[in-house]
């Protein structure tokens, strides 16, 4: 928050000082239109990942890449994320979150329209600009939903990632038909920069600052612990990590993984759109229920054993029920929201969630980009799935472990 201070020592008390605050960035209007604004821009978060990973067998036989490659594109939007997510705090201090936000998917829109313009490494230039976009809202919209709905922390946290969970649904089913529409993979993944321009356009209209207000308080001059000082913050982190580090293995390699079993393309598409779909239910309805507990472990629990079964069917029948392992891995998926409200639960205030939520998200995501890579690699060297959906068991049973640590309820 940008502030303007006036301080002077006392002569009763050395280290006390006296200062007028001038709050020039206060909390966005909770109203119905910043509801929807949220929402909004929930469901660009995913379309940028999605869209390419429906369509990424043709993108990569049009432009002639290696495996290596396409394993670095699916490692870009978690390894963008991480690095771009450092910078979110600043710029929400600096531009105060309407702006900072606004900004945000606008430079999503640009590198959406940039990486359909030319060959390999302006597709990965793109990608990287557009998940640039994406990681300052993934780090500030949860602070917002904090601070301007503190009554409706679950509720909100609900519909947000419920459409977050909807636009990559809606880009996995939708792009290969357009593809067909269109005929090119091009303008079919370019589209997704119409939605995005919409929600700029929208997020200005309903993001607006409360009244600034001037306070004069007495204040002892000290700073904040850092939070990497704090094991409960790291328990967080590499929670987020790795979940995310399964969210973004599945929504990049899932479809391949499918047709490598005998299910066409189109086919594949909508399954990973059904996977996405299945956690929009789990988002609205989870977060507000586990908001009602103290301790949240038990949900966490619940959504680790769905995901393991789920990666289990793919890895010892994958053609027998892809359905049953698509439906089981979807509502294994929302341990992302479970994530988001637990970052809010576990501090005390919204500028503890604006730094927990930067470090959680930074770190956790910089984790988060081996797993797609990694998981490529491995199938190319090995020649099938076997290895790679081993260590994604592995790492899910870590993942459901500090999760429920993660919820039980204490603070940062």
């Amino acid at each position: 928050m940008k502030q303007t201070t006036l301080a002077a020592q006392t002569a009763t008390d050395p280290g006390r000082r006296v200062t007028v605050v001038i709050n020039r960035h206060v909390p966005l209007v909770g109203s119905a239109l910043l509801a929807i604004g949220v929402a909004l821009a929930a469901a660009n978060l995913r379309p940028a990942v999605t869209s390419l990973a429906s369509v990424l067998g043709d993108v990569r036989a049009a432009l002639g890449v290696s495996a290596a490659w396409t394993s670095a594109l699916t490692a870009v939007p978690a390894l963008c994320f991480g690095f771009a997510a450092f910078a979110a705090p600043w710029l929400g201090r600096r531009l105060g979150m309407a702006r900072a936000i606004g900004l945000s998917l606008g430079v999503l829109t640009l590198g959406l329209v940039l990486r359909v313009i030319d060959g390999p490494w302006v597709v990965l230039g793109g990608t990287f600009i557009a998940c640039a976009g994406i990681a300052v809202s993934n780090v500030l919209i949860p602070v917002v939903v904090k601070a301007s709905f503190p009554s409706k922390v679950g509720l909100i946290t609900g519909v947000y990632t419920g459409a977050l969970a909807a636009g990559a649904a809606l880009a996995a089913a939708l792009t290969p038909r357009l593809e067909d529409w269109l005929g090119s993979w091009r303008p079919a993944v370019g589209a997704w920069a119409l939605l995005s321009a919409g929600a700029v356009v929208l997020w200005f209209a309903a993001a607006r600052h409360g009244e600034a207000a001037s306070v004069v308080r007495s204040v002892a001059p000290a700073e904040k612990r850092s939070l990497l000082r704090s094991p409960l913050a790291w328990v967080i982190t590499v929670f987020f990590g790795l979940q995310s580090l399964f969210a973004y293995t599945v929504m990049g390699w899932l479809p391949a993984m499918l047709v490598d079993s005998g299910v066409d393309r189109n086919t594949a598409g909508m399954l990973l759109a059904g996977s996405m779909l299945l956690s929009v239910p789990v988002s609205l309805f989870v977060p507000p229920i586990a908001a009602r507990f103290s301790s949240q472990a038990p949900v966490v629990l619940a959504l680790g054993v769905l995901s393991f079964g789920g990666i289990l069917g793919m890895l010892v029948a994958p053609a027998a029920a892809p359905g049953l392992w698509v439906v089981l891995i979807g509502f294994g998926m929302g341990m992302f929201p479970l994530a988001l409200l637990i970052m809010s639960l576990r501090t005390k205030s919204t500028s503890d969630t604006a730094r927990l939520s930067a470090m959680a998200q930074s770190l956790g995501y910089l984790i988060a980009a081996s797993g797609p890579f990694a998981f490529g690699v491995l199938r190319e060297a090995t020649g099938t799935w076997t290895v790679s959906l081993t260590l994604q068991l592995v790492l899910l049973a870590a993942l459901t472990v500090l999760g429920m640590i993660a919820g039980r309820p204490r603070y940062v």
